[in-house]
């Protein structure tokens, strides 16, 4: 059984920094795709970045050259370094492996991510 503990979020205001990490444990990381998911008040739960278990990544254009997403297999851990973060940004924010676009696991539960003055 494969489990993800995501940790890191607080409150911060914008324009502020946030470093998430999720770390898994149950599984062989290394072939995992993995991505960084987020859910806002009032809205769906989005995909906001992936990386593969070569090390490609890709973001939806609202983060690009905010946000990066980064693993250390040997640790079992995908990051999430948030830089110059919005209100916008602010939702419960997720990690999971996907095959496509169909996520493999159960979903943990998160860490809140609030930005605001």
């Amino acid at each position: 059984q494969v489990q993800f503990v995501e940790s890191g979020g607080g409150l911060v205001q914008p324009g502020g920094s946030l470093r998430l990490s999720c770390a898994a444990s149950g599984g062989i990381f290394s072939i995992y795709n993995m991505g960084w998911y987020r859910q806002a008040p009032g809205k769906q739960r989005e995909l906001v970045a992936t990386i593969t278990g070569g090390g490609s990544t890709s973001y939806i254009g609202s983060v690009k050259g905010r946000f990066t997403i980064s693993r250390d297999n040997a640790k079992n851990t995908v990051y999430l370094q948030m830089n110059s973060l919005k209100p916008e940004d602010t939702a419960v924010y997720y990690c999971n492996a996907y095959q496509g676009v169909v996520t493999v696991y159960q979903w943990g539960q998160g860490t809140q991510v609030t930005v605001s003055s």
